[in-house]
């Protein structure tokens, strides 16, 4: 494999992605040329903010080819192009032999819900405190357990599993992490929705692999009333739901959302406020839990 590293201002990253696309290219990838230099921009906002720029000013592209040849072909074709000015070729390198796989395996590690609860991927041994485990590897869905969104939910299930989760929704189950913590703590009753169908194949799949049972679909599947509705999306989502998901909580239940910056914890308490009283049960690196008991 081998590697064609070009320079280019923001307004033709778009223009060289589609034409090293139709050169062939394995791979397209674009980075902050100006990064770890006191130019480098920042593009990530959060929600409620205002949306970040589209592009850096000076960014780097970088094509994987299968061999040196193709690398070369495609820099010499780009550069006699119009469209080309303004930019510059870098560099053509061979790219070292990788295990992908083990590479990728090796930034996930098992982490700690409590001291007993652990998110294990398949490829680790459960660490010796372990009493109960989700095993699960890292996919297409949201959550991992590595989120501070996601860790805060599956503490507040390992503390009230004692107490009777009773029958459950889990409101955008994502990998379905939330509906197979609640049925390792006892719940039985699990419904698991998404609007994503591949979030869905992938808690039935998540499900079947830690041998729990639950229903996975569609939102349609949300059916009567539930003890416990746990939601981990974001502020916005959870704004617009607020009457759905507090229909969905039965009497004496517990609604539980995340997804929710510390800032935006009054935005929702006001939302919610002609349903429920919302309050923070828990926070974890900017992020707060939000419950209330129905």
């Amino acid at each position: 494999m081998h590697e064609l590293r070009l320079l280019c201002p923001q307004d033709r990253v778009e223009v060289l992605g589609e034409a090293l696309d139709a050169l062939d290219a394995l791979s397209i990838s674009v980075e902050d040329a100006d990064a770890q230099t006191e130019a480098e921009q920042a593009l990530f906002g959060e929600p409620g903010m205002p949306p970040p720029a589209e592009g850096w000013q000076r960014s780097r592209v970088i094509a994987l080819f299968p061999t040196q040849a193709a690398a070369e072909e495609a820099a010499a074709l780009l550069q006699a192009q119009d469209f080309f000015e303004g930019c510059r070729v870098l560099g053509v390198a061979a790219v070292p032999e990788q295990d992908w796989v083990r590479l990728t395996q090796s930034q996930f590690a098992p982490v700690d819900i409590t001291p007993e609860f652990w998110i294990v991927p398949t490829w680790h041994e459960p660490p010796a405190p372990a009493r109960t485990i989700i095993r699960l590897d890292p996919g297409l869905a949201f959550g991992t357990g590595t989120h501070p969104t996601t860790r805060m939910c599956l503490r507040w299930i390992a503390r009230h599993g004692a107490q009777g989760l009773g029958r459950v929704l889990d409101y955008g189950c994502g990998s379905g992490i939330l509906a197979i913590g609640a049925a390792k703590f006892g719940a039985r009753d699990i419904d698991a929705v998404d609007i994503d169908e591949a979030a869905v194949a992938a808690t039935r799949l998540n499900a079947e692999a830690n041998g729990v049972v639950l229903h996975a679909g569609l939102p349609e599947l949300a059916q009567g009333s539930y003890r416990t509705v746990l939601a981990n999306i974001l502020a916005t989502p959870l704004k617009v739901l607020a009457p759905l998901l507090c229909s969905r909580v039965a009497p004496g239940g517990a609604l539980v959302l995340a997804g929710i910056l510390e800032r935006q914890a009054e935005e929702l308490t006001q939302a919610y406020a002609p349903y429920c009283q919302l309050a923070v049960a828990d926070s974890e690196d900017g992020w707060v839990l939000m419950t209330a008991a129905f």
